[in-house]
């Protein structure tokens, strides 16, 4: 078989480049090289109607829901905390279309970050809008637009232990995090102050969900272990 299809969701966002600004997918570089450096082909998922996102799965061999920006809270039946950022709509439907084609096609899925956070809404689990109210610091994320690193702690005996076991220090940059866990999932990983930093879904052959970054640093072994999966 040659390389795996692995897609990547994407932002729908205001840019600029050259003489033109205007309306644009956007996905950060960092996510297609990841899945190139761990052996797969990248394919941008730009927003689309929920209707489509069976389509779009049957044409992969893996999904990346990729990091971005906070979930809408009337998604998981919340007010906005003052701190929650603006909605992005077209995102949230988009993406929690393509996590539950996924699951239910038995598709390799990963999310990152706001990915892991969306897999937790998808399976009716809350996130906690403002981490620091629960942890009492800012280190998940301590300068604006500046990645940070901590350690997080694998939970033995979890298929993502088997990928990364024990102790790793990961890219983050996150203010929100997993508050009631949803049906179906199992806590994976920890940081020191008890944020859940990984989840999976106990019944699918690969669906895992990380709070990090791994398109940040160097290691391999999350996405690899996704583009493994999707071969």
């Amino acid at each position: 078989m040659g390389r795996p299809l692995i897609g990547v969701s994407t932002y729908l966002d205001e840019a600029r480049w050259g003489v033109w600004h205007m309306r644009a997918a956007l996905l950060p570089a960092q996510y297609p090289t990841l899945v190139q450096r761990a052996g797969g082909l990248a394919a941008m998922l730009p927003p689309d109607g929920p209707e489509a996102a069976e389509d779009a799965v049957a044409r992969l061999d893996g999904l990346v829901v990729s990091g971005g920006p906070d979930v809408e809270p009337v998604r998981y039946g919340e007010r906005p905390h003052p701190l929650t950022g603006p909605p992005a709509g077209e995102r949230d439907t988009w993406e929690l279309a393509l996590i539950a084609a996924a699951l239910r096609a038995g598709t390799p899925l990963l999310g990152i970050c706001r990915g892991m956070q969306l897999m937790n809404v998808a399976q009716g689990g809350t996130l906690l809008q403002h981490l620091p109210d629960t942890v009492g610091h800012e280190e998940h994320a301590a300068r604006k637009g500046v990645f940070g690193t901590h350690a997080v702690r694998a939970v033995e005996g979890t298929r993502l232990a088997a990928i990364m076991p024990g102790e790793t220090t990961v890219p983050t940059y996150h203010h929100q995090g997993v508050g009631r866990l949803g049906a179906g999932l199992l806590v994976c990983a920890h940081a020191d102050d008890g944020t859940v930093e990984a989840v999976e879904h106990e019944d699918a052959a690969f669906a895992l969900g990380v709070q990090w970054h791994p398109e940040m640093g160097d290691d391999l072994r999350v996405v690899a272990a996704l583009v493994e999966a999707a071969r």
